[in-house]
């Protein structure tokens, strides 16, 4: 991989990439892979068709440095999820950042409960997995879900994302990627629970009327490029700090006030 910004450097190692600058702090991340015209999911209806062997190294990467990973339940059912494991060339990398091998939880997001509790997903988790639900859920189900797992209850009728990740990072850790889908990411994008978003750019136009990169968000957001990397596939790995409209609307207008008008 060959890192383009901040600074041209012909090798980098994604770990360094990506490491959060500081471990105790707060921090969630959005990873998703798009065609570069904006496809988030493939002809098959899936995102992990897109990306390459380098997408699948960010992928793991992101996962190895976090403590909970959260996906809607739904993307779980159509990726294929099983039970997390972290690769073998990460583990003492995520010791050292983070104190344990053991495998960030995944964390399902959904208000239906429609999960089997036999799935590998839960009975062959080395951590724990944990429901993220509302109280408006079917109470049998999460009493069922329960039992092979950890069931957290935010909001009445929908899930409250706010007050949910605030009880997953109570009881996993500060550090957490999202892994959508599209729905999930639109709404934590819009919700503004997220920090840092991580692009994977397909050298693939696939002109599909799916979902898209940032599809029916009706909320303005931010971004400032912290880093851009490529390797000999094509694809591009970017890296956005999500900031606040307002400071960057006053940026932009204390830019524009001070750069010299041309004479008319």
């Amino acid at each position: 991989m060959r890192q383009l910004l901040p600074e041209a450097v012909d090798a980098v190692d994604p770990w360094d990439v990506y490491r959060p600058a500081d471990r105790d702090a707060p921090l969630l991340r959005l990873n998703m892979v798009t065609s570069l015209d904006g496809a988030a999911t493939d002809a098959e209806g899936r995102s992990g068709g897109l990306g390459g062997d380098g997408d699948w190294e960010v992928f793991r990467t992101l996962r190895a440095q976090a403590d909970a990973i959260v996906v809607g339940a739904g993307t779980a059912r159509t990726e294929g999820y099983g039970p997390h494991r972290v690769p073998a060339h990460l583990r003492q990398r995520r010791r050292g950042l983070l104190g344990a091998e053991a495998p960030a939880s995944i964390v399902l997001v959904s208000r239906s409960l429609a999960l089997d509790p036999a799935s590998a997903l839960f009975t062959e988790a080395q951590t724990p997995t944990t429901v993220l639900t509302c109280a408006a859920s079917d109470p049998e189900r999460r009493r069922a879900l329960g039992r092979v797992g950890e069931v957290l209850v935010a909001g009445e009728h929908q899930v409250d994302l706010a007050e949910g990740l605030a009880q997953v990072r109570e009881r996993h850790g500060p550090i957490v990627v999202g892994e959508g889908g599209p729905s999930l990411n639109r709404l934590m994008l819009a919700e503004a629970v997220v920090d840092q978003l991580c692009v994977t750019v397909a050298p693939q136009l696939l002109g599909s009327a799916g979902p898209r990169l940032g599809g029916q968000l009706e909320t303005l957001v931010q971004l400032a490029l912290r880093s851009a990397c490529t390797d000999d596939s094509g694809e591009l790995f970017l890296s956005y700090a999500v900031t606040d409209p307002a400071e960057a609307d006053q940026n932009s207008r204390s830019s524009s006030e001070a750069r010299p008008r041309s004479a008319s």
